[in-house]
């Protein structure tokens, strides 16, 4: 079947569900899943009923996609996300991001549990994604482009929106939300990085590492979504931390902090309609 027609099967099936066509979509990492409950009018929908739509479940990742509003804007919300260390191909990765291209989505908010690097980083701070390092050693894009969506080589100049990035700031000064700003490193995984790899990260400029965003934001940059990272830092890195690192405590400390961005994403998303 021809990618297209895969597209249609799977915008057919989710447009049964809502008459709302947004414009903008929200992927919700590790632990920040109860940002679904400000959607307004939401409806919910397995990715496992989805045509075409990969999905493998993970904890912390319940696999829904909700289609609702928060105050007029309408939202596509992904309710967890796919990782390269689940076994994905290429193709799988880029299915879904590249889905709501096709479906119309111009903005992206992407969000994410990781590790701090940055010493000056503590467990529940608040960081926004100013541009990421690659070393997952794969590139969801390989292989047949799609010219429908975007160029054979596709820009990287600003793929995390520098106009939303100061909006972000604006809005942390305007309600006291001190977040923090910075590099994104993404790994592979799915074991936690060595106390050698933290450093060499540092070294480049990475102040947090995680599994997950660069692939998103890679797709969503080919096709021309404008987009803001959110990374909510839940433990100190390999080498910085004095404890074990755990998915438990990623999933613990998300909560402490999902109160701060659901207040950053509600006041984004109403300043910018």
């Amino acid at each position: 079947m021809l990618l297209k027609d895969q597209f249609d099967e799977s915008a057919s099936f989710i447009h049964q569900f809502t008459k709302l066509r947004p414009k903008t979509l929200i992927i919700l990492g590790s632990g920040l899943g109860d940002l679904v409950h400000d959607l307004k009018e939401s409806n919910v929908i397995p990715y496992s009923s989805i045509p075409h739509f990969p999905f493998i479940a993970l904890e912390g990742h319940s696999g829904e996609l909700w289609v609702g509003k928060i105050g007029e804007v309408s939202l596509y919300v992904m309710k967890g996300r796919n990782h390269y260390y689940q076994g994905f191909s290429d193709e799988e990765m880029r299915y879904p991001i590249q889905l709501f291209a096709y479906m119309g989505v111009k903005d992206m908010i992407i969000t994410n549990a990781c590790g701090g690097m940055n010493t000056t980083f503590i467990p529940g701070d608040i960081m926004l994604i100013e541009d990421h390092i690659n070393m997952m050693g794969r590139n969801p894009l390989t292989g047949d482009n799609v010219d429908f969506l975007g160029p054979r080589f596709s820009d990287m100049t600003d793929p995390y929106t520098s106009e939303y990035l100061t909006k972000s700031l604006d809005i942390s000064k305007k309600y006291n939300l001190n977040l923090k700003k910075g590099v994104y490193v993404g790994y592979h995984g799915p074991n936690y990085e060595t106390k050698s790899e933290i450093k060499a990260y540092r070294m480049l400029g990475g102040d947090a590492v995680g599994m997950s965003t660069v692939p998103e934001v890679i797709v969503g940059a080919h096709s021309g979504m404008k987009i803001l990272g959110i990374s909510c830092i839940t433990n100190l890195s390999t080498g910085l931390s004095k404890k074990a690192l755990s998915h438990e405590e990623v999933l613990e400390t998300s909560k402490t902090a999902i109160e701060r961005i659901r207040h950053l994403i509600t006041a984004f998303l109403t300043e910018k309609s």
